[in-house]
């Protein structure tokens, strides 16, 4: 948890994949203080023109290599999701060479009563986690 779900244009190699999520589960851990092993990603790939992602008059240009994000967290503070921001384009940039401008992200909140991990509890409520 948080869980994280990426929207892309087919054509990524499995190596750039793995440095995408890679990238991706770094900043979470930074960002957002969780266990290095806490970890659910999930890649949604779509063919060219099935991805349509336009700039919103702030003058951003995007590419194929876009990536949008949603992310589903127990809540967090302004300054970690801007935190998140920040560190998600920096390691993006840097391990899959994807610009700023092409990573789209929205995070929905929800509460501990929202989660189940398995065997049919909710491990936040019980006390397992």
């Amino acid at each position: 948890m948080p869980l994280l779900r990426f929207d892309l244009v087919a054509g990524r190699t499995p190596e750039a994949l793995t440095s995408l999520l890679d990238a991706a589960h770094a900043a979470v851990v930074e960002a957002f203080e969780v266990p290095d092993g806490d970890r659910y990603q999930v890649v949604h790939q779509h063919a060219p023109g099935e991805l349509v992602v336009h700039d919103t008059g702030l003058g951003i240009p995007r590419t194929d290599d876009v990536v949008v994000l949603q992310v589903t967290s127990r809540p967090r503070t302004r300054e970690q999701k801007e935190r998140f921001y920040a560190l998600l384009v920096d390691h993006l940039e840097r391990a899959c060479g994807t610009g700023p401008g092409d990573v789209v992200v929205s995070i929905t909140e929800n509460s501990d009563a929202d989660w189940s991990f398995g065997h049919g509890r909710a491990q936040f409520l019980t006390g397992e986690l």
